[in-house]
């Protein structure tokens, strides 16, 4: 596999640091607005459901298999923690896509110092949200089977053993899908050109979804996710992706 894990990771560290410069400050207001309303609003109904689903699961054990409870609580914590993180990061992404686009564009100009064609206000960013939405739809289509296909290893021994493992991989390919498309739709490329860039540098493209995928999970540190991840696509973009689009003749 072409990449590697430590870049991946590298270019959403860097990405955090990006959102000090003075240039981004105005585009990343409203990302994290929303992600500070959504998470503060749901994560203590998250904390209460993912405890009372958990008690549920240990409460069908028979009493001779309670030894298992101690490998059962962080398995399904793991999983529904990772779960609950990667819906409610859905809806802030959701919500705030044309503002997401925007900062890439804003970013890439920043890294690379040349103009990108697309929406220069906040303003002009809400006359494309339908198109954002749009986009943001078609990513959630290609998403839906493979959400399916988790839930449903997660909820049958003995196969649920790997669910959490199953959750990171998951998350980490649609973290990478969904922020990269940010600065590759902002070049006009096709929804499946941006899966089959992100193959080609399927290392890379893992290490960046996965660090996002963790991060997503963390309180506090969350809120400050999308817009992290944004920048970060865009450098991922930059420095690796976009050579990556050219060598295999997409653009």
């Amino acid at each position: 596999m072409n990449g590697s894990v430590s870049e991946g990771i590298g270019y959403f560290m860097r990405g955090a640091s990006l959102l000090k410069h003075p240039r981004l400050r105005p585009f990343i207001l409203i990302p994290l607005a929303v992600n500070v309303v959504i998470f503060g609003a749901l994560i203590g109904y998250s904390i209460a459901w993912m405890t009372s689903t958990m008690e549920s699961i240990v409460g069908w054990l028979p009493g001779w298999l309670d030894w298992l409870t101690w490998l059962i609580w962080p398995l399904v914590g793991v999983s529904l923690a990772l779960a609950t993180g990667y819906l409610f990061t859905a809806v802030a992404i959701l919500i705030a896509s044309p503002f997401n686009g925007l900062l890439a564009e804003k970013a890439e100009e920043v890294i690379t110092g040349q103009e990108v064609q697309g929406p220069e206000t906040i303003a002009q960013a809400f006359m494309i949200f339908p198109r954002a939405i749009a986009r943001e739809l078609r990513k959630f289509a290609y998403y839906l089977p493979l959400l399916l296909i988790v839930l449903v290893i997660s909820w049958f021994p003995p196969f649920n053993l790997v669910a959490p493992a199953l959750w990171f991989v998951f998350g980490a390919w649609m973290m990478a899908v969904q922020y990269v498309d940010y600065p590759m739709d902002n070049h006009m490329t096709a929804f499946a050109d941006l899966k089959e860039v992100l193959r080609e540098r399927r290392l890379s493209s893992l290490g960046f979804g996965g660090i996002v995928a963790l991060v997503a999970g963390i309180p506090l540190l969350n809120f400050f996710v999308v817009p992290a991840a944004v920048c970060g696509a865009t450098l991922f973009w930059c420095e690796e992706l976009r050579s990556t689009h050219r060598q295999l003749g997409l653009g």
